[in-house]
């Protein structure tokens, strides 16, 4: 029978130093350019949390509700918050063999469908308040994020452009094609999948939108998902640097001898010349109102204007 070579690594971190002792306290002095790139990062944050707190910080306290996000793993002490359509979904299966205790031992034999049913993973908000405060002051929380847009049109294209996504047409599809196309046929308001980019930033856009209910997750905030001005994020992964941040994190995590993020080429996904052939359509004054909606995401993880903007 072959050894599971989480037998012996996976439940035994008494002893071993913590993915935070590893971050904060290297065993070498000389601090590597991994950490001072992510000090940046981290820096970043705050920074920008300070610099617009009258926004970032109007809510005083976060509930538990705001934690269903935020992933945990008790044996390495990692909690991590997924953003859709940043990875999540390998991040998602590798958290359940971090903490499957032997369960799996390759993240890729996990079916995507699988890696999203919750009952799999346990969150944050799951645990009483003294537990959540223990885990946020000890356990190493990190987070990926991606260029702001480029994910929305990923979100978009995955949402509203596939045939299968019957649920989100008729949730979300109906309902924008309703407010935003006049004289839609009966069709196109009974099935919702055929939405353009347009109509879609104009939901967004549309104060009545945020004042009717949350966005869903695909297109919310990173800011409104993880909630980085309250909870102290140690450390930004980049969908830019997906492999290189991943890996350093299961490093951190000391386990990095036998668990790698998985690598692929996914010929469908969203890239930034995609995105600025999205945006062609978008009038000067949507795509200025939607970059206000999404600017707390640029300025906190450091994405630039994109050039192809026509900002008012």
């Amino acid at each position: 029978m072959r050894r599971n070579p989480f037998g012996m690594d996976i439940c035994c971190r008494k002893g071993s130093r913590s993915p935070l002792q590893e971050l904060y306290n290297p065993i070498q002095l000389e601090l590597s350019n991994t950490a001072i790139l992510h000090q940046m990062r981290r820096d970043q944050v705050t920074d920008t949390c300070r610099a617009n707190s009258a926004v970032s910080r109007k809510r005083r306290v976060l509930t538990p509700n705001d934690l269903k996000h935020l992933v945990v793993d008790e044996d390495h002490e990692l909690i991590y918050c997924y953003v859709p359509k940043v990875a999540c979904t390998n991040w998602k299966r590798l958290m359940m063999v971090l903490s499957g205790r032997g369960k799996y031992s390759d993240p890729m034999e996990i079916p995507a469908s699988e890696a999203h049913v919750s009952a799999n993973l346990k969150t944050l908000n799951q645990y009483s308040i003294p537990e959540i405060n223990h885990r946020l002051k000890s356990y190493m929380k990190f987070l990926f994020v991606r260029e702001p847009f480029e994910r929305l049109v990923s979100a978009y294209r995955n949402k509203f452009t596939q045939k299968y996504n019957t649920s989100f047409h008729k949730r979300y599809g109906t309902k924008i094609i309703r407010r935003q196309r006049k004289n839609a046929t009966q069709e196109a308001l009974r099935k919702g999948d055929d939405v353009k980019f347009e109509e879609f930033v104009a939901y967004l856009i549309d104060p009545h939108t945020q004042r009717e209910e949350p966005f869903n997750e695909h297109w919310q905030t990173v800011y409104s998902l993880c909630h980085p001005c309250h909870i102290h994020y140690d450390l930004v992964g980049k969908y830019e640097t997906l492999e290189e941040d991943s890996n350093y994190v299961l490093q951190l995590a000391g386990v990095s001898g036998y668990l790698k993020f998985p690598t692929y080429a996914k010929s469908t996904r969203t890239t930034d010349e995609m995105t600025t052939e999205f945006f062609q359509n978008i009038s000067a004054e949507h795509q200025t109102q939607l970059y206000e909606v999404y600017k707390l995401d640029f300025l906190m993880f450091n994405y630039s204007v994109p050039n192809y903007l026509k900002l008012e």
